[in-house]
């Protein structure tokens, strides 16, 4: 199986990265040269457009910023549909809306191809490894064609149903996860205008009920002071605007997203688009004039697992 890559990114390198560590031929395509040369040096093909990147691939990975990015890369004059054929596969693992990409999965399967959503969740050191969680929607024999390089790139893969599901899906759980970074920024507060000692606290919280994978991630990199995620503020900010737009067109009203997405666009405004998402907390740091910090956390995290094959869940 041939497959082209479009996003060298944060998330999409390392999808990418796994792929060529495990032998795949893949060709790639990114605006920036420097990544498309680093990533040729290790074994990569680089393709001059996503056209003719579609050409020369069975299977289109695309894994871009927001849905405005990846429609630009689709419907380009040189862009991914125009060289898309009969039976070929297109899999957005960006983080997307669900409407729009059935939408330009309805122009996939007028070219005859097949649709996939397949967006990721767990975290980029988790993507480095190849243990990060995939969901994918769309037709089930396409799932099982493309399962040998879903379950190099993830450890563990979900099929959600149809074209769309796993976008819905997707959103739903980056929807909690800001939530529990919120709460997390509240947590620390207290527990630090109460005296606690930092790391006993993230040891507590870490064996309790309010445990959550986003504090044994994130407040680690929190303590340390780098705030360092690998994720950044604009792109959370899309994420929970995603949930919340969801939740207005199926008329369900909500609490506390709006509240999310209020919180998020303030710390964009105040720390910047390209900040580390994690800087949210940082808003009762300011606040409350203290600082979360504690020895013996990291700067970044790293996948301590070691790098397993995937499976299907």
């Amino acid at each position: 199986m041939k497959i082209g890559f479009i996003g060298l990114g944060n998330v999409g390198g390392k999808l990418a990265g796994s792929l060529i560590r495990n032998n795949f031929d893949v060709t790639i395509r990114d605006i920036d040269e420097g990544l498309t040369n680093l990533f040729k040096k290790l074994g990569a093909k680089i393709a001059k457009s996503p056209k003719e990147l579609a050409e020369q691939s069975d299977l289109i990975i695309t894994s871009l910023p927001s849905p405005k990015v990846s429609a630009e890369v689709m419907e380009s004059e040189d862009g991914v549909l125009n060289g898309l054929s009969e039976n070929k596969i297109w899999l957005e693992m960006s983080t997307t809306d669900e409407d729009e990409v059935k939408r330009l999965g309805n122009k996939v399967i007028s070219k005859k191809a097949i649709p996939l959503d397949g967006p990721v969740s767990g975290g980029c050191h988790r993507a480095a490894t190849g243990n990060i969680a995939i969901f994918v929607g769309g037709d089930r024999k396409a799932f099982e064609r493309i399962l040998p390089a879903l379950t190099v790139m993830g450890r563990k893969v979900l099929h959600t149903g149809e074209l769309g599901s796993a976008s819905v899906l997707k959103v739903i759980t980056n929807y909690l996860a800001s939530v529990h970074l919120v709460a997390l920024g509240e947590a620390w507060t207290v527990a630090k205008k109460s005296n606690l000692d930092l790391t006993t606290a993230f040891k507590g919280i870490a064996v309790s009920s309010g445990n959550s994978f986003v504090h044994e991630t994130e407040s680690q990199v929190i303590l340390n002071g780098s705030y360092n995620i690998n994720f950044t503020m604009d792109l959370v900010l899309k994420d929970t605007s995603l949930f919340d737009n969801l939740a207005k067109k199926l008329n369900a009203p909500l609490e506390i997203s709006p509240k999310i997405v209020e919180i998020f666009r303030d710390g964009q405004e105040k720390y910047g688009s390209r900040a580390w998402s994690s800087m949210i907390v940082k808003r009762m740091e300011d606040l409350n004039k203290i600082e979360f910090r504690a020895e013996g956390f990291p700067d970044e995290l790293v996948d301590n697992e070691p790098e397993e094959k995937g499976y299907e869940i």
